[in-house]
């Protein structure tokens, strides 16, 4: 599903058409897609004036001038489109603007969501309220990731991908950054000592800032607001690499964890 970068990138690309633009036509054109779209989010959003757009962990955030925010995720399969050649059965939701812009939310497996809040009280919307600090914000930091991991004998993988320690993070980039921080995704998350989560903590800033650069990675059916397809995957270290050549010479390894691919190297990570 799309990650961190990839939303990040979403977000950018919205950004450029809808900031600043006012609603004309906002319309939902199915009334749920994981969980119910609010009833209200034609009347409250079309007419507003879009003043900012951001992103928490794999969220979107879109706010208005009425005071309003709208949130999305993209689930597994969601993307937006900017100005589509057609509508499909999977544009679940239309926005028009005042500068003659047409987007959609295409999500043809629906496991995304829509949602809103008031803009002035959305750190307490239920999802935010359960998560730790963003990897590229000033909280995030070895004494912080250290504190949040004392104690926990679960894997140093599975501890990156609980949201409540750290916020966005996703398969793909705690791979990849466990290898450049050559720190073996099995270890104990509290028997990491000081200096090699320092190297982590550098690891997953470089990994999820070269993403985005890179405008997230092609992973099934994500693609950029702009159509174009992310080409951070051409840079992946050890992710979908089974049996090929690490960065360090050794041979990238598969297993299944959780119903989940690790992709890792046993000669460097340990």
């Amino acid at each position: 599903m799309p990650e961190l970068p990839e939303v990040e990138t979403t977000v950018a690309g919205l950004r450029s058409v809808l900031q600043g633009s006012v609603l004309t036509r906002v319309e939902p054109r199915r009334a749920d897609l994981r969980f119910p779209i609010p009833v209200d989010l034609r009347q409250r959003m079309t007419g507003a004036k879009v003043t900012g757009l951001s992103r928490r962990a794999k969220y979107g955030l879109v706010e208005t001038d009425r005071g309003d925010m709208m949130i999305f995720h993209l689930g597994m399969s969601g993307r937006w489109r900017i100005d589509p050649a057609d509508i499909g059965a999977h544009d679940h939701l239309l926005v028009e603007t005042d500068q003659g812009r047409l987007l959609s939310l295409n999500d043809p497996r629906r496991f995304g969501s829509l949602d809103l809040v008031r803009a002035d009280a959305w750190t307490g919307y239920a999802p935010f309220m359960r998560m730790g600090p963003e990897p590229l914000g000033p909280d995030f930091t070895a004494a912080t990731l250290a504190a949040a991991l004392a104690g926990k004998a679960t894997s140093i993988k599975a501890a990156l991908l609980d949201q409540r320690i750290v916020a966005g993070l996703g398969n793909i980039y705690v791979c990849e950054a466990l290898n450049m921080a050559g720190i073996a995704p099995t270890r104990a998350a509290g028997r990491i000592g000081g200096a090699r989560l320092a190297l982590l903590v550098d690891a997953i800033r470089d990994v999820l800032t070269a993403a985005i650069v890179a405008g997230g990675s092609t992973l099934r059916d994500y693609a950029r607001p702009d159509g174009e397809l992310g080409y951070f995957s051409k840079q992946w270290r050890v992710y979908g690499r089974e049996g090929q050549v690490c960065p360090c010479g050794g041979t990238v390894r598969r297993r299944v964890d959780g119903g989940r691919s690790t992709f890792y190297c046993p000669t460097c990570q340990k």
